[in-house]
């Protein structure tokens, strides 16, 4: 027998103001940030992060985010993915990533701030509502973190801003048949929960939403051809000055070296005396 909806549910979806379109749409949020592998060094006078000469990717939760993005339209349920980035000309190459693994085209709002630090999340909410403003998307799909700033704000932010409804630390996503409401299964402390929620919405992915592709490299050579549009952020009507300012970076301390014992007698009295654990 099909399960009928609660009452609150039923209002929720009637009390929306807005249906989602038949030809529906997803922006996916992708950050260019220090490649995962790279070990990670500070400035000399310690201010920032070395990011010069240093190898960048694809933000590891934005991948996933794009590579949901793309099952979804696989599946017939989005006809277009639109990949956005914000940041300095070197986002181009970041944007190509996306479009290589099949986002349709890309949008890049150009600044020459600093990402990790100076480029805050608030601002980057701001700067992706006016572009939601001006392209309509059903939703929206980001990684739930990026793993440069770990602030994790950006998704809850822009969901704030929109009024939207916003899934969180999402592992699966189904959308209706009538493409109007989408589930989503979240990890929480406790285990998973499932929450249900009208479009348009915001998703952010965690890591085992799925796997994503590789961009093999005539899917490469094929998104040079695809467009993609670059706006000026300064030109947005958006305060983009950090609100908060890093006073210090330092790298965590060296770890010690292990010791031997020759008993348990001995590991317990040093788990007692030294390393305080018991």
């Amino acid at each position: 027998p099909r399960r009928l909806w609660p009452p609150q549910v039923c209002r929720v979806f009637a009390s929306h103001p807005r249906r989602a379109p038949r030809a529906m749409r997803a922006l996916v949020a992708v950050k260019r940030v220090v490649d995962y592998a790279v070990k990670v060094r500070v400035k000399p006078d310690r201010s920032a992060v070395e990011i010069d000469s240093v190898k960048m990717s694809m933000n590891p939760f934005c991948e996933i985010a794009v590579e949901e993005g793309l099952r979804m339209k696989e599946k017939g349920h989005l006809a277009e993915v639109i990949a956005v980035s914000c940041g300095p000309d070197k986002v181009s190459e970041t944007l190509r990533q996306a479009l290589a693994m099949g986002a349709d085209r890309a949008i890049h709002i150009k600044t020459a701030m600093r990402t990790d630090q100076e480029l805050q999340p608030l601002a980057v909410a701001k700067l992706l509502a006016k572009v939601i403003e001006k392209e309509n998307p059903s939703m929206v799909l980001m990684g739930k973190q990026a793993i440069d700033g770990d602030s994790g704000q950006t998704g809850a932010m822009l969901a704030g801003l929109m009024g939207w409804p916003q899934a969180g630390a999402a592992s699966k996503v189904e959308l209706d048949e009538a493409k109007t409401s989408i589930k989503v299964a979240r990890e929480v402390d406790t285990g998973m929960q499932e929450v249900q929620m009208p479009l348009p919405a915001v998703i952010t992915a965690d890591l085992r939403l799925n796997e994503p592709r590789y961009a093999t490299l005539p899917n490469l050579m094929k998104a040079k051809k695809k467009p993609m549009e670059v706006i000026e952020a300064a030109s947005m009507g958006v305060q983009l000055e950090p609100r908060t300012t890093v006073v210090q970076v330092e790298e965590p301390p060296a770890r010690a070296g292990g010791k031997k014992v020759e008993s348990v007698d001995d590991l317990v009295d040093k788990l007692k005396s030294e390393a305080k654990a018991l």
